[in-house]
């Protein structure tokens, strides 16, 4: 019949088979290539080429300096986006303390440098605090119900572990929201959306705050309709791929977190008792007049490590442990996105039954199906898209990131060889008393 709905288009078992699953805790033969380490984690071919230098001390045939920076440096991001032409910049900058007589709160400088239509003016520069970062996600999420918003770093911090106006605090939440604001300046869609152009633009943001749910979108409201119990069937074999990899991501990724924080306090611990350490030797010299230069040589030496040991904790604390947590949220955002569609799913479902029940009304039901249908096909087609924009931010983030962190921890240990081995001259001259 011309009224019958159409069958929901499905890129089938091929995409579930393709779908990178790197985290997986068990092989299987089935997955096949997805269980494969992906080729975007080896080191590209101009790298992979040369004999670079191995801890056992093979040499290294390379034009450029062999050190860890230069390495980094020449590993190059086969998906970059540098290359795309853009016509949308914000960013965040220049955060400032506000001490009022009812709340103290920290605003951030919000710069947009434009050419699109969409704008009167080629740029603009707003002050904006954290709840104003909070209602432009909740508008999005409502107007833009298929596509997956961007986390924001988490509102509340515990009391007296973390001042919330220290100027880390403030710095590691300025990044944050800068790469918050940047995630939806990159998106095709959300860049486009009317409340991110008000909250770029507007000087007052309260006026819009006020309107509430008035410029809220169709596809929000059917969004929330409510199915009377019904429950979905089954995902689609993509889309419950989908869920399951969010459920190991989280999960592994969550670990990862748990013990890093361990990691970084036992570093600040042990960071500690250097302090009280190296001026111990210190003491000692001044009372053995002939040890007196090598062990205030030693006392140095573990300065420069209690130095190296505070910049390597920093590092993990404002440049390892962000990345962790927004993708942590990424992925809870992305379960929600998930649900959404399941919900749209189960209300086309049971009209389909409706339908058959009802044969009577069939000129005027098939109608109001097939435009379930279409916002069933357009909940997948903007999830799956998102999910591909998701994959390719979070690997190259996480090379990234990784990179660094190896980078990071090269430098810390060659700095404290490089002060270990500074004091072997001081106890090679010394001479033996008899």
């Amino acid at each position: 019949a011309a009224g019958a709905p159409r069958p929901l288009p499905t890129s089938g078992p091929k995409s579930l088979r393709e779908m990178p699953h790197p985290l997986a805790t068990s092989s299987s033969e089935e997955m096949g290539p997805a269980l494969t380490p992906s080729p975007d984690l080896l080191l590209p071919r101009s790298i992979a080429d040369k004999d670079l230098s191995l801890p056992n001390g093979t040499p290294v045939d390379t034009s450029s300096p062999a050190s860890s920076s230069s390495l980094l440096n020449r590993l190059q991001l086969d998906d970059d986006l540098d290359g795309e032409t853009r016509d949308l910049f914000v960013t965040v900058d220049d955060p400032k303390k506000h001490v009022c007589t009812m709340e103290t709160y920290i605003t951030y400088r919000v710069t947009t440098k434009t050419t699109r239509a969409e704008f009167d003016l080629p740029e603009y520069s707003v002050r904006r605090r954290y709840q104003d970062f909070d209602w432009l996600r909740n508008k999005l999420e409502e107007s833009q119900p298929t596509h997956l918003i961007p986390p924001l770093p988490e509102k509340f911090v515990v009391k007296g572990v973390v001042d919330r106006f220290s100027e880390e605090f403030v710095e590691t939440r300025r990044k944050a929201l800068d790469k918050f604001l940047k995630r939806i300046t990159d998106h095709p869609v959300l860049s486009f959306n009317e409340h991110f152009n008000v909250f770029l633009t507007a000087k007052d943001l309260n006026a819009y705050k006020k309107q509430g749910m008035a410029l809220l979108s169709k596809m929000g409201e059917s969004v929330k309709y409510v199915t009377g119990g019904y429950k979905l069937r089954s995902r689609p074999l993509e889309f419950a791929a989908i869920g399951d990899y969010l459920d190991t991501f989280s999960l592994k990724l969550g670990t990862i977190d748990r013990i890093a924080q361990r990691i970084i306090k036992e570093q600040l611990e042990y960071l500690v008792e250097l302090r009280e350490y190296g001026p111990v030797y210190s003491t000692w010299g001044g009372l053995e007049v002939e040890l007196s230069e090598p062990l205030e040589g030693v006392s140095a030496c573990i300065g420069n490590c209690c130095t190296a040991l505070e910049e390597l904790s920093e590092d993990m604390t404002e440049d390892f442990l962000p990345v962790l947590r927004e993708y942590i949220l990424y992925s809870e955002s992305m379960k929600n996105v998930l649900k959404k569609r399941d919900q749209v799913q189960a209300e086309y479902e049971a009209k389909l039954e409706a339908v058959a029940l009802k044969k009577e009304d069939r000129p005027k039901v098939p109608t109001d199906v097939e435009k379930c249908q279409d916002r069933v096909e357009c909940f997948n087609a903007d999830l799956k898209a998102d999910m591909e924009r998701w994959q390719n931010n979070k690997r190259q983030d996480f090379r990234q990131l990784l990179m660094g962190m190896a980078d990071k921890n090269i430098q810390y240990y060659e700095k404290c060889l490089t002060a270990w081995e500074s004091i072997i001259p001081l106890l090679q001259d010394k001479p033996e008393t008899k």
